[in-house]
């Protein structure tokens, strides 16, 4: 298992990934097309990978410029190894290193992201939409976090 930096060349594997994912699923796939994925890893922060035999089988992208989690999505073959939490801490330990802005993601309700967040530490913060709940994470309670 290796965790990296996102580039370019991994957006393909990366949309692979999203679309392949039970909850959280896209209604539209062509709403979030490469383009979006290269600006979020390459302008907006900054996105990571884990590789298992050179295939690409979970990504996370966090935003500086909306300080949010843009996306943290696991293949479903590849899940409960400890793939998201170990992203998720990456991605955490990067952004709060930028800033020490609180950080904010949406995730539907119900769901095992939502399961997921809540053990991560995230305080829900309302509703995101209707189908959504809002999480928020500030930089005191991210770096008390054992």
């Amino acid at each position: 298992m290796i965790f990296r930096e996102a580039i370019v060349k991994d957006i393909s594997q990366i949309q692979v990934v999203r679309n392949a994912v039970k909850e959280n699923m896209l209604s539209n796939p062509a709403l979030v097309p490469d383009s979006d994925v290269l600006y979020y890893i390459s302008h907006r922060g900054k996105g990571w990978v884990c590789e298992i035999e050179n295939n690409i089988v979970g990504f996370a992208i966090a935003d500086l410029v909306d300080n949010n989690i843009w996306a943290l999505f696991i293949d479903p073959e590849f899940e409960a190894r400890g793939i998201g939490k170990q992203l998720h801490k990456i991605m955490l330990d990067w952004y709060f290193e930028q800033t020490q802005n609180t950080l904010w993601l949406s995730t539907g309700f119900n769901t095992r992201a939502d399961e997921f967040y809540r053990r991560q530490g995230w305080k829900e913060a309302g509703l995101y939409g209707t189908k959504e709940t809002k999480f928020v994470m500030a930089f005191d309670d991210w770096k008390q976090k054992p």
